[in-house]
């Protein structure tokens, strides 16, 4: 029995064997999810298929994926607040669908609500990171992120423009960007002066580059541009010494702060760029860092109940 593929390879999969010859080779962006959900599980598994995906009222969840009583047939339901964006939306129904592929025979429904977010234990922590990392992949296909991106400099326009290519929200569009990015980078959030989430790439996380949102409260040094009194309404470019969020790093190793605000949810979305490390620095206290760096952030925030930046 051949073990199970990572989420990332059953997206890649799905893309590369179902999608593209069905559409002559090439991408239908945005992805048409619930055509193709509903489509592709009724011929690839007939004896359970997903036969509907709809909105619902669902106050405190996301989304839902649950089977009838017998089991023969299953339903994505995900919330259509009307302050629910189409991009958070998508990415619902993705990942109750990496769900199905990934998880029905080990559950018998899933739903996801606030407070998941600290009720997890490490097998629910794991479930839920991987559904979030086939979304992810499913909707913003790698070959074709890369060719957006590559070359390019870093931006709030570049990342604008991906999220609206992908149907995907800012913030997705961000996370998955941070994966290509040719330099050290960290993405994160930031509100009332404190990091909410960081994610930094794997060049960024063994340098030492990384923010433990989850081990400490960071807050936001006084000379950032994230720092709420030097702050504007408009996305924003400043350039500080490395040391003021990474003291560990070299004196007169240069940052750039990439930073755009939202009014409406109280929110600055982020980018930090460094240069390359230097030779000297290694990855240090990877047990104490736990995988924060690379961890996924959307299943910690855009999934259960916070606001998203469209």
């Amino acid at each position: 029995m051949e073990p199970p593929k990572s989420p990332k390879a059953t997206a890649n999969d799905l893309l590369s064997k179902v999608i593209k010859p069905v559409f002559g080779g090439t991408y239908p962006l945005p992805i048409p999810l619930v055509e193709f959900i509903t489509d592709y599980t009724r011929q690839r598994f007939p004896s359970d298929p997903i036969t509907e995906i709809k909105g619902a009222d669902l106050p405190g969840f996301e989304g839902m994926l649950r089977p009838n009583k017998t089991r023969i047939r299953w339903q994505i339901l995900y919330n259509d607040a009307a302050d629910t964006s189409p991009g958070r939306i998508r990415f619902t129904q993705a990942h109750e669908f990496g769900h199905y592929l990934l998880h029905r025979q080990k559950r018998d429904a899933f739903s996801c609500r606030d407070a998941d977010m600290v009720e997890w234990d490490a097998v629910e922590a794991g479930i839920e990171k991987e559904a979030d990392e086939f979304a992810a992949t499913f909707l913003m296909p790698t070959d074709d992120l890369r060719q957006q991106v590559s070359g390019q400099p870093p931006s709030f326009d570049l990342l604008s423009h991906c999220a609206s290519r992908y149907e995907v929200s800012l913030m997705a569009a961000m996370l998955k960007w941070v994966e290509f990015a040719p330099k050290r980078a960290v993405v994160l959030a930031v509100r009332d002066d404190f990091v909410l989430w960081a994610r930094a790439n794997e060049a960024a996380f063994k340098s030492g580059v990384y923010l433990p949102t989850r081990k400490r409260t960071i807050p936001v040094p006084p000379k950032s541009v994230f720092h709420k009194r030097n702050r504007v309404g408009q996305a924003e470019v400043n350039a500080i010494p490395a040391q003021g969020w990474f003291p560990r790093e070299p004196a007169g190793m240069p940052l750039t702060e990439m930073s755009v605000v939202s009014d409406q949810y109280r929110l600055t979305l982020g980018i930090l760029l460094l240069p390359d490390a230097e030779r000297r620095y290694r990855r240090e206290e990877e047990s104490e860092a736990d995988d924060e760096g690379l961890e996924s952030t959307i299943d910690r925030f855009e999934r259960y109940g916070k606001p998203i930046i469209r």
